[in-house]
């Protein structure tokens, strides 16, 4: 059968149905039996459990731990400790986050889920569809498109083959699959009801699938597939006003998310291509004011030493209109298009100037975010390695470092600092990048006292 074909016995199921309860009415009044045949004209009822037999293997359970340290006002009043007994200590609650994940590589034991799933996790418990449950490890994260890879210990696992999402069309059948609320593993049905979505709240880089099928709270992170039980997509958020299923979900394309597994594992870390401009959005009075033509675009407010844009001859005060053959409707847009092009891309920018509209070609740049080995920069810090933080973090003003690997054995994650934590200030002193982190530790402060952002959430920990 092609695939058109099963597309087709797909979208007649309702009919089928239909065509079999009135099968099942006998003439004289008789009742109608209580299940429907198993063939109709001699064809089997279209089901989707053979193909969900293949895919639930691959699909797992994530739980995951955070212990977090907070502390009761009162426990600052040394009266209050002293006469109810209380040590001098934090207290710690405990985190629960619930969510799903898929099996893409059996043999490594690889894992694609959300980032939100896994953020600033101590401790992660993978459960198999076969009831066994695993401790996992993160390879590696990438909050801008909100994807995590795990690894789990490579025994009878079932990976899932990959598809090429681009090859997706408005109309397709698809298949979201995962623990939603934690009931156990489910199915839900619907069609890609629209591609390329972007522009949502909350989210670095989208290039979102959207769909009618329903995702639910726990099924982050699992497989949208489609009728031959191929991945296309990671299930990763819904648009909704009840905080239920309202049918518009959002998950991250397989091809963008088969190229962040690919660079998480090789490096730790995702490079993407940058074209070296600082831009806001075309507003109307924006246009009135520099003699526009149009009120959409990004107008270019700096452009960086011997970056690409420099090296092609962007000025401040052009207007990008569009970027590699694609409409630039504001700064996001062109903050997207370029996240979501490859490194080393030779693309075209669609610019208005004085008022005539020019191309320019150049070629983007891949980040280049700076590294720091704890090691070198203070025992303490031995066996944790920091990044400067993503273009999507200082967008939002937060400077800093974020922690890209920390070694489990090492004493600043038996302090309480993990994977993905991003480090805003030091010992109270804000901190602006990557240079200002290294300087400040260059004075060797007796006490290290960070303040970091975990999630929603800032708390201190100190490193004596």
């Amino acid at each position: 059968m092609t695939p058109t074909t099963r597309r087709f016995a797909y979208a007649s199921l309702p009919l089928l149905i239909g065509l079999a309860l009135g099968a099942l009415s006998t003439g004289g009044g008789q009742p109608a039996t209580a299940a429907l045949p198993p063939a109709i004209d001699g064809q089997a009822l279209p089901s989707l459990a053979p193909m969900l037999e293949r895919v639930t293997p691959a699909v797992v359970n994530i739980a995951s731990k955070t212990h977090v340290a907070v502390r009761n006002p009162y426990f600052d009043d040394p009266i209050f400790r002293r006469f109810f007994g209380v040590p001098n200590m934090p207290r710690e609650r405990v985190q629960q986050s619930l969510g799903s994940g898929v099996v893409v590589d059996a043999a490594k034991g690889y894992i694609l889920t959300n980032n939100h799933v896994v953020d600033g996790a101590d401790d992660i418990a993978v459960t198999l569809a076969d009831g066994r449950t695993l401790k996992a490890k993160v390879l590696g994260t990438d909050p801008d498109t909100d994807l995590a890879v795990l690894q789990i210990p490579a025994e009878k696992l079932t990976a899932l083959p990959v598809a090429d999402s681009a090859a997706l069309r408005m109309g397709d059948f698809v298949v979201a699959v995962g623990d939603p609320f934690g009931i156990g593993q489910s199915a839900s049905t619907g069609i890609v009801s629209g591609l390329g979505r972007s522009g949502l709240r909350g989210s670095g880089f989208q290039n979102f699938i959207q769909t009618d099928a329903s995702i639910n709270p726990g099924n982050s992170g699992g497989p949208l597939v489609n009728l031959r039980g191929e991945l296309v997509g990671i299930n990763s958020m819904i648009y909704s006003p009840s905080g239920g299923s309202v049918g518009i979900g959002f998950a991250i394309p397989s091809n963008l998310a088969s190229d962040v597994l690919r660079q998480l594992v090789a490096t730790g870390q995702v490079k993407r291509g940058v074209l070296g401009v600082e831009a806001q959005d075309l507003t109307p009075d924006l246009a009135r004011v520099l003699a526009l033509d149009g009120a959409h675009g990004a107008v270019v407010t700096r452009v960086r030493a011997n970056s690409p844009a420099e090296t092609a001859g962007l000025r401040a005060g052009d207007v990008i209109i569009t970027l590699n053959g694609k409409s630039v409707a504001g700064e996001q847009d062109l903050h997207n298009i370029e996240g979501l092009t490859a490194p080393g891309a030779a693309v075209e920018v669609g610019v208005q100037r004085d008022g005539k509209l020019i191309t320019i070609s150049t070629t983007l740049k891949p980040t280049e975010l700076a590294v720091l080995k704890g090691d070198a920069l203070d025992a303490r810090l031995a066996g944790v390695t920091f990044s400067e933080l993503a273009d999507t973090l200082r967008r939002q003003g937060i400077g800093g470092v974020s922690v890209s690997r920390i070694a489990e054995t090492s004493r600043a994650y038996a302090a309480g600092l993990r994977n993905g934590d991003v480090i805003v200030a030091l010992n109270r002193r804000d901190l602006g990048g990557a240079s200002d982190f290294t300087r400040l530790l260059a004075a060797h402060p007796r006490q290290l006292m960070l303040t970091l952002l975990r999630g929603d959430e800032a708390y201190y920990l100190l490193l004596q």
